[in-house]
């Protein structure tokens, strides 16, 4: 009878961990994709930044200024 107590606590056991291992792994699956979705919102306002700057520079440039210059202004200086 002892035999059998103590094989259903060690399934009950292994039941437990693999149960909690499964939690948290799903956990951790959850977790990496809201911090790659994060990471591609943050990529996407970085282009269009990036195509608003290009548009000032050549807009700059189109009024005389040289590449430098107009770089240092669409970057707030002068």
């Amino acid at each position: 009878m002892t035999e059998e107590t103590t094989t259903k606590k060690d399934c009950i056991n292994k039941k437990s961990s693999m149960l909690a291992y499964g939690v948290i792994q799903i956990t951790a699956t959850v977790v990496s994709a809201i911090s790659l979705a994060a990471i591609a919102l943050g990529v996407c306002s970085i282009k269009q930044e990036s195509k608003v700057f290009n548009g000032c520079v050549e807009e700059t440039i189109a009024t005389g200024r040289s590449n430098a210059e107009a770089v240092r202004f669409c970057n707030g200086g002068n």
